[in-house]
């Protein structure tokens, strides 16, 4: 088992650092080609966008990894006991899309460019459920490898569509150019998809009896994906008033160009800019999860033990040099990716705080694989609530989006020391 998880690990890593690679690429060429209000439109419907996906998934995938590495189950009927459920919620989110879009678009985020953007984002979210079953299915039998190979093919496929189709949207004007960036995600979609199709065992039989759907099995992936829904709920909805928020409070002393221009640099340049060994992390945490469920289902509380503050050491082991170097000279960096050298004083604030972000992932993935899922859920609720209120309260101040970053970092204070706190909890450390 501690070999396989090793092997887990180093593969996902492996495709970890590909994907971040191509990712860093996707976002340098978009940042050059969309310019800095391209780009700021972007981020503002982005929290819109990922709020949808999480909505759609309904914390489904989760619940299937972990069900299925506890090798307990019939896996066919557990699949096509959920399928029925994603289908509905799916269609429900379509609907609303096009129902809210003008509503999102003039009324909350005051920028009627958006508005095709949203309204396209109903056509991709089927794509994205789908990508996100299959791969649940490879992660609960420990086979990464799959998972890795479909996430370069999908940046591979959105990479060589933006570089040869964003010059020829460009002249139609940037409202049109963001919404074809959304689109792009039907295609790299179902690109990921056929090559984990590829994966699945060649003696696949279904039968009718597969297809009946089991209340059990429903029941039992519910309690795992309602928590899991809510904590991502919680703070996609936080992501997506975000923008509401600062556009609401700041444009009394601020432009809405300046306000879109900063929020842009932040979340396109920044943030991006100093998770950028997130990657590390999510490999451990998704190696974590199947592995660790195995362990808690056999009750090998000190092999989880050990994992636990390997995954924690690692980790901060890699997040600490990127830490300092981003301290001491984010020009150089800003500069090399981006071309730019706006940000400098975001990111030096934001980086140290940053190594508490770095250990959240590994944590949430060992309480979901112990079965607590609703303590990941509290503590985004306690950051978002930490989130909202000091952006509101800070963006009063006329600071500008100092207020953002104070916001961010609060948020990450008090999520992560809940983590950590409920972790050594439940393992009695």
């Amino acid at each position: 088992m501690k070999e396989k998880f090793i092997k887990s690990t180093i593969i996902l890593l492996i495709g970890g650092i590909l994907t971040k690679i191509l990712g860093m690429i996707i976002k340098i060429i978009m940042a050059r080609e969309i310019g800095s209000e391209g780009l700021g439109t972007y981020m503002l419907i982005l929290p819109t966008f990922m709020l949808l996906i999480s909505l759609s998934q309904f914390g489904i995938p989760l619940a299937l990894s972990k069900l299925i590495s506890e090798n307990k189950r019939n896996n066919k009927k557990l699949i096509f006991s959920l399928l029925p459920l994603l289908i509905l919620i799916n269609i429900l989110l379509i609907i609303l899309i096009v129902l809210l879009s003008p509503i999102i678009s003039i009324k909350l985020l005051h920028n009627k460019d958006t508005y095709i953007s949203i309204l396209s984002m109903a056509l991709v979210i089927p794509f994205t459920t789908i990508s996100a079953v299959c791969r649940s299915y490879f992660f609960g039998k420990e086979k990464m490898l799959p998972h890795v190979i479909s996430n370069i093919v999908e940046d591979l496929v959105r990479l060589i569509i933006i570089i040869t189709l964003i010059p020829i949207f460009k002249p139609l004007g940037l409202k049109y150019v963001v919404c074809f960036l959304i689109l792009i995600n039907i295609i790299s979609e179902i690109a990921s998809t056929l090559i984990l199709l590829l994966f699945l065992p060649k003696n696949i039989k279904i039968t009718k009896k597969d297809l009946k759907p089991n209340k059990i099995y429903i029941k039992d992936s519910l309690k795992i994906s309602i928590p899991n829904t809510a904590s991502k709920l919680i703070g996609s909805i936080g992501f997506f008033f975000e923008p509401i928020i600062l556009t609401t409070f700041l444009l009394n002393n601020y432009s809405l160009d300046f306000i879109t221009k900063e929020y842009g640099i932040i979340s396109g340049f920044v943030i991006p800019l100093i998770l950028l060994p997130s990657f590390f992390t999510l490999a451990i945490s998704q190696a974590l999860l199947p592995v660790i469920s195995n362990d808690y289902v056999n009750k090998n509380i000190k092999t989880i033990k050990r994992k636990v503050k390997l995954a924690i050491a690692l980790s901060l082991l890699i997040g600490l040099p990127v830490t300092i170097i981003l301290i001491i000279n984010p020009n150089f960096f800003l500069n090399t990716i981006y071309h730019t050298n706006e940000g400098i004083t975001y990111t030096r604030i934001l980086a140290p705080i940053c190594l508490l972000q770095y250990i959240q992932s590994p944590l949430s993935s060992i309480l979901d694989a112990i079965g607590k899922s609703q303590d990941n859920m509290i503590s985004t609720l306690l950051g978002t609530i930490v989130r909202t209120l000091s952006l509101i309260i800070f963006s009063t101040l006329k600071i500008g989006l100092y207020s953002l970053i104070i916001a961010i970092a609060m948020n990450i204070i008090v999520t992560t020391f809940y983590q950590i706190k409920k972790v050594r909890k439940h393992l009695t450390f």
